[in-house]
């Protein structure tokens, strides 16, 4: 489930003839033919009543602006493309229903076509999963029969479209953040639904997070889990009597501490009777101090408290390090504590203050770097503040703005035909940022002296390539004006064969969640400053070839209706 492909008989075979190799289905069942717009059957049908279903057409699939007012995006989703592809089929039973939901005067010889479809005569190219992309270039390149190709355009946008948005987002939350903190995704229980919340933690791993609260997201893509306790586990304590099994065993059991919670409560004793701590805290919650003896009697190995249940300086913190210190006396290092209201500023550095004054006052190593985890409704801009606010937490657990996309809904991806029998089509819009490029094209990045991406430049399919140190003129698609001359220093070519469904040809191998997370990382690390910042970034250049901007004007030109006035 991570990714690699699962290959029945010889994988040297496989290689070498380029025979398709057995691909898992779709991690979501309900991946189906019938995941599907009704108008893609509807098509369907007049292609195959005109005899056009056969024809060969190309499709892209691409979008036209970036999300959350960035100026890049993060390309996801398109192993689960490859995985529907290579088991697409129409089940009788789903047959039997679009007999249903069609016109009664739908022959019965569209539904045995139907039945006999795969994608064995289907082609896709794509950018590998896990790159950093811009407007307007193709994500996905999708050749074969109209009829065939038609019917995957709404799974794949579908597919394609929130994996990018929220991948995208996990990514520019890792870029404020900075790559030292933890980042945790907590947004199952405010997703879309269970897919919501599964693909938002795939994606978001994907995308630069460490971790998920999800099991099982963690069961099916392996990504590290990490979780806690809740308000509801401090609050259920009524106080220290409660506690009726108190002993505990040192890390290297050596000796058992039979009464673990008085050990606690001397430490608190001491903690109160330290004079550069008094005026911080008096009397603790008891009943908060019991859910922590009780919380660390069960994992004192993974000791993290929430200790903002009643007061977070005055109690929580005070009844952490009590707890800590116990622990660290049987050989048990706490991992810290998390904080899920208030000043989170303020109140991280206050607690660093508490533990590293612990640490110089009791001569405990390392006890002033005890973490610091914060989690409330976390964004982007929130994040930024804590930055220029100047904070201490170690670990930012984020949920609801990050798996729900909250700064914008969806990326607008689009699916969109360029050409049929080898003949070149045009989509027209009154709206220039709504046209489509024509043709089947090659996109390529160039690379400047400094080792960042220049722009990305599309041309026809036979054009010859862009070469290192050799000049070419790169144009706006659409703007006459806008134009430069390029000398780049590297050019790597973007789109590679992902399924060749019959074809002779050979095809990449499906990278895992890993490998895509790295690529997505190294993807970031590669781009100018100035196009990653949160405020007023600079555009990337999106540009064609001279030869492919004549050809897309003489094709608007001749495609375009010319208007009389009288």
């Amino acid at each position: 489930m991570d990714g690699k492909l699962e290959v029945n008989g010889d994988v040297n075979d496989e290689k070498q003839n380029h025979r398709p190799a057995t691909i898992a289905a779709p991690t979501n069942p309900m991946v189906t033919p019938l995941l599907n717009d009704l108008y893609q059957f509807t098509m369907a049908y007049a292609y195959w009543k005109a005899g056009k279903h056969n024809e060969r057409a190309v499709f892209d699939l691409y979008f036209r602006k970036n999300p959350f007012g960035g100026e890049y995006t993060v390309f996801a989703g398109l192993e689960e493309c490859i995985r529907f592809i290579a088991n697409f089929s129409i089940s009788k039973e789903e047959i039997a229903f679009l007999r249903e939901i069609l016109p009664p005067t739908c022959e019965d010889g569209f539904f045995d076509y139907l039945q006999g479809i795969d994608c064995s005569d289907v082609e896709v190219y794509a950018i590998p999963e896990g790159s950093v992309v811009f407007p307007k270039i193709p994500l996905m390149r999708v050749e074969g029969p109209v009829a065939v190709v038609q019917l995957l355009e709404t799974p794949y946008v579908n597919l394609i479209n929130y994996a990018s948005l929220v991948t995208t987002n996990a990514a520019r939350h890792r870029f404020v953040a900075g790559k030292s903190k933890l980042l945790l995704e907590f947004g199952l229980r405010r997703a879309q639904g269970p897919d919501g919340g599964i693909s938002a933690s795939r994606y978001c791993y994907m995308g630069g997070f460490d971790a998920t609260s999800n099991c099982a997201a963690g069961k099916i893509f392996g990504i590290p889990l990490r979780g806690t306790h809740s308000h509801a586990f401090v609050s259920s304590f009524m106080g220290p009597d409660e506690i009726l099994e108190k002993s505990l065993k040192s890390h290297d059991g050596s000796r058992i501490c039979e009464d673990f919670l008085s050990a606690v409560q001397t430490w608190l004793s001491k903690l109160k009777r330290l004079s550069i701590l008094k005026g911080v805290f008096g009397d603790t919650n008891q009943s908060e101090l019991a859910a922590f003896v009780s919380y660390a009697l069960a994992f004192p190995d993974n000791f993290l408290a929430l200790v903002d249940t009643y007061d977070v300086m005055k109690s929580g913190v005070p009844n952490f390090c009590a707890v800590a210190l116990a622990l660290n006396d049987l050989g048990y290092k706490a991992r810290g504590i998390r904080l899920d209201s208030g000043d989170l500023a303020y109140l991280s550095c206050e607690t660093r203050k508490f533990f590293q004054t612990i640490e110089n006052e009791f001569g405990i190593p390392g006890f002033g770097k005890t973490g610091i985890t914060a989690s409330n409704d976390l964004n982007e801009e929130t994040l930024d503040a804590l930055n220029k606010q100047g904070h201490e937490v170690d670990a930012f657990g984020i949920g609801t703005y990050l798996v729900t996309c909250y700064a914008q809904a969806a990326l607008g991806c689009v699916f969109k035909l360029v050409e049929i029998n080898n003949q070149p089509r045009i989509k027209l819009s009154e709206d220039v940022s709504k046209v489509s490029i024509p043709c089947k094209k090659r996109s390529f990045r160039l690379y400047g002296k400094e080792g960042y991406p220049l722009l990305d430049i599309m041309s026809g399919e036979n054009e010859l390539p862009p070469k290192a140190s050799e000049r070419i003129l790169c144009r706006h698609p659409f703007n006459e004006s806008k134009r430069a001359f390029v000398v780049p220093q590297r050019v790597e070519e973007l789109m590679k064969c992902y399924w060749t469904g019959n074809a002779d040809k050979k095809r990449e191998e499906l990278p895992t969640l890993e490998e895509n997370k790295e690529r997505c990382a190294e993807h970031l690390d590669q781009m100018r400053p100035d196009h990653m910042r949160r405020l007023n970034p600079t555009p990337y250049k999106v540009s064609v070839t001279a030869k492919l901007y004549d050809f897309i004007h003489f094709l608007w030109l001749n495609e375009a209706p010319v208007g009389e006035l009288q």
